[in-house]
């Protein structure tokens, strides 16, 4: 017989205190949800259900004491830290789950500028972290947008990527090693060292898990040197994506390692570059960054790339500066964002996919025809590429929309959904990945096994491993 909510709230106080238990209805309602269904939030139309409780531990310890509980009892737990999840990861499916939330383990371990790397909990926020690093003269070269409000447990759970993914990486390449706490309270650290070739790299578990397999408690990220008086920006305008990415392959395919490489298209162009760029325009830019000597070749070799391209026109590096400035959100641009949304029930939103240099375009050409003909409301609609690899990148479609005959808490139902749909779909015709850095959540569940294809028996065998009971953010990347 499952536990009432009564039971669980007495056992989560017996465990971490009363104060630390939070039961307040308001909190858990917003609790939840995540940004997949932020207009519950902007509205206050609450439709998923409701936990039992927000457990605040403080500690790997009470982490491990409340998922001991929680498997014993088969209560539904959701590992929660700066909340900025977009894919649903952090709804609750079902009535009287926990919220297990880190943000309390907020302690910055170590910055070791000897060994460049820096050890954090769960709940320090990304930002805190790059300022106590730049502070000695280092970087964590991580920049997701979210930067100023995400917590580094969820950044590492999300397998995350930062604005200066193309010199840096995503977050996979940057942990070095972690701690953790499976279903059933046991504690698992995997070391940090450079490398080890000592079987299967278990870092791989943890990073990317989305909580269905473990709560991240501390993780430890390698550092760079910091040196923006170096910076260099450029940037192009263009008439058609097919040459961008023509040009963002060739820069890529020669070796050269920008910070950023970006792509975009007319319409997600307007919205930053109308000032300088055309209607029609689309836009390449780079920044390059470093020390002196690579800074200045990188430069110098995406200028000669770029210059065998006669359509390509140069803007003013400035102008790429200043946008490049404004480019994180922070709590009052997702405030004033809100406050549109509410006020014009105009929703926007994003959806990232990845693929190879071939694929890329044509599920680009691809996706924007379907969307146009098959939804309506559509007022903005558009994308970028911004991480790309040796061997292809990613594309990041943005799209606005009116809320025409709908209430806010069926706004997922009736748009976001079949657009997200409609992206999945082409996507995977074409053989690229449903999702590039945003995670699964459950919001794109039902496409993983189409994802997976023959490998999905792995995913299955790590759940049914290290999750038996399936306690651990039921309907996250496997679906229910």
């Amino acid at each position: 017989m499952s536990l009432t909510r009564e039971a669980i709230v007495e056992h989560l106080q017996q465990i971490l205190g009363n104060e630390r238990v939070v039961t307040d209805a308001q909190v858990l309602r917003e609790r939840s949800i995540d940004n997949f269904r932020k207009l519950q939030n902007i509205f206050g139309v609450y439709t998923m259900p409701v936990p039992a409780a927000v457990a605040m531990v403080a500690s790997t310890q009470e982490a491990s004491a409340v998922l001991a509980f929680a498997d014993e009892h088969g209560v539904n737990v959701v590992a929660r830290t700066g909340g900025t999840a977009t894919e649903g990861g952090l709804e609750t499916p079902v009535e009287n789950s926990i919220v297990l939330d880190g943000s309390m383990m907020n302690a910055i371990v170590s910055i070791d500028a000897y060994n460049m790397q820096a050890t954090a909990q769960c709940g320090v926020p990304l930002q805190l972290l790059e300022d106590q690093a730049r502070a000695v003269g280092l970087t964590t070269g991580h920049s997701p947008q979210s930067k100023p409000i995400a917590s580094m447990g969820g950044l590492v759970a999300t397998r995350s990527i930062g604005q200066f993914s193309t010199l840096y990486g995503g977050i996979e390449d940057m942990v070095v090693g972690c701690e953790v706490v499976f279903a059933g309270g046991q504690v698992s650290r995997i070391k940090n060292v450079p490398r080890r070739a000592a079987g299967p790299d278990i870092r791989h578990i943890v990073i990317g898990n989305e909580g269905a397999l473990c709560f991240i408690t501390e993780v430890t990220v390698k550092l760079f040197p910091y040196m923006p008086e170096n910076n260099i920006f450029l940037g192009w305008t263009l008439k058609n994506m097919k040459e961008g990415f023509e040009v963002l392959r060739e820069v890529i395919v020669a070796g050269y390692k920008p910070s950023v490489a970006r792509l975009y298209d007319p319409e997600d162009g307007q919205l930053h570059f109308s000032h300088f760029a055309a209607p029609d325009d689309c836009i390449v830019l780079f920044m390059a960054e470093g020390n002196p000597g690579i800074t200045k070749a990188t430069a110098e070799g995406i200028t000669e790339i770029v210059a065998r391209h006669p359509s390509c026109q140069p803007v003013d590096a400035q102008v790429i500066s200043t946008w490049f400035d404004d480019l994180v959100w922070g709590p009052d641009k997702v405030t004033r964002e809100d406050e549109r949304i509410r006020t014009t029930r105009n929703v926007n939103r994003t959806t990232e996919i990845s693929g190879d240099w071939s694929s890329i375009n044509e599920i680009y050409e691809a996706v924007l025809p379907r969307i146009r003909r098959e939804m309506k409301g559509i007022t903005l609609l558009g994308g970028h590429s911004s991480h790309s690899y040796i061997n292809g990148t990613n594309m990041y479609f943005n799209y606005f929309y009116d809320l025409i005959d709908c209430e806010p808490e069926e706004e997922n139902d009736k748009y976001y959904f079949p657009i997200i749909a409609i992206i999945c779909e082409e996507t995977l015709r074409f053989g690229g990945s449903i999702v590039h850095h945003h995670g699964i959540g459950k919001a794109r569940a039902r496409w993983v096994k189409d994802e997976y294809g023959s490998s999905y028996p792995m995913l299955e065998t790590l759940k049914q491993a290290f999750d038996p009971n399936g306690i651990m953010n039921m309907g996250t990347i496997i679906p229910r």
